[in-house]
């Protein structure tokens, strides 16, 4: 008996025109062709948290030394390997699941911003209301992602010609100059040099919400009127 649901939902179109995008994906296509048989998304799915974990391992034991931020940034390319990957093989192999795809993949990325912004506020190099704040920006900006997916059809990857890539290039980056330079002492109200520059991404991530929230309204508010 039907209940009126839509079990069905409508595609859902990928926006990402961020810089390395094609670059990245003429390397992923060259990967799926690679891949043994055996290997199925939700395995790379499941490397990809992995990678998460040993992010947040990495950024919270660098308490004990720099050295432990290797592990960070290995975790970095292992997490990019699964999160990348799953969703491209399974479109490669002909396999999608979309909703099950969809819903599995959007929640471990939100895991994994938990854990990437979560370890890095225990390091010794950004205080953990920074990294919260960082935090905040982040899955606001996710939460205009879904809406915009929801209410326009397309899902936006990419932000100020940044995408998740360009994300993950900035962290390895950023643990090396903390590998480079150590924990810095405060140089503007007790904030470290870390912490500003993390700070700065918040604010950013923050007004690319804000700025994109009121084009969308403006939008929306347009279309509704015409109808």
């Amino acid at each position: 008996m039907a209940d009126g649901r839509d079990h069905n939902p409508a595609p859902v179109t990928r926006v990402q025109t961020n810089v390395l995008a094609m670059a990245e994906r003429r390397l992923l296509n060259q990967l799926c062709r690679r891949l043994p048989a055996w290997v199925l998304p939700d395995h790379l799915t499941a490397l990809g948290m992995i990678g998460s974990i040993a992010i947040f391992a990495g950024y919270a034991l660098s308490n004990w030394g720099d050295a432990w931020l290797l592990l960070t940034i290995g975790g970095l390319v292992l997490q990019w390997f699964g999160d990348s990957l799953d969703g491209s093989l399974a479109r490669y192999r002909h396999i999608e699941r979309p909703s099950y795809g969809y819903f599995l993949d959007h929640s471990c990325d939100g895991i994994t911003t938990l854990l990437i912004l979560a370890g890095m506020g225990l390091s010794p190099y950004v205080r953990l209301d920074v990294a919260l704040f960082t935090l905040a920006g982040y899955l606001l900006l996710s939460v205009h992602a879904f809406l915009c997916a929801r209410v326009v059809g397309k899902l936006n990857l990419t932000y100020a010609a940044a995408g998740p890539t360009e994300l993950r290039l900035l962290l390895i980056a950023l643990a090396i100059a903390m590998m480079i330079f150590g924990p810095a002492p405060g140089v503007f109200g007790g904030l470290s040099g870390f912490d500003i520059f993390v700070t700065a991404i918040g604010g950013v991530l923050m007004l690319l919400f804000l700025k994109h929230t009121v084009a969308i309204a403006r939008q929306l508010s347009r279309v509704d009127a015409c109808s």
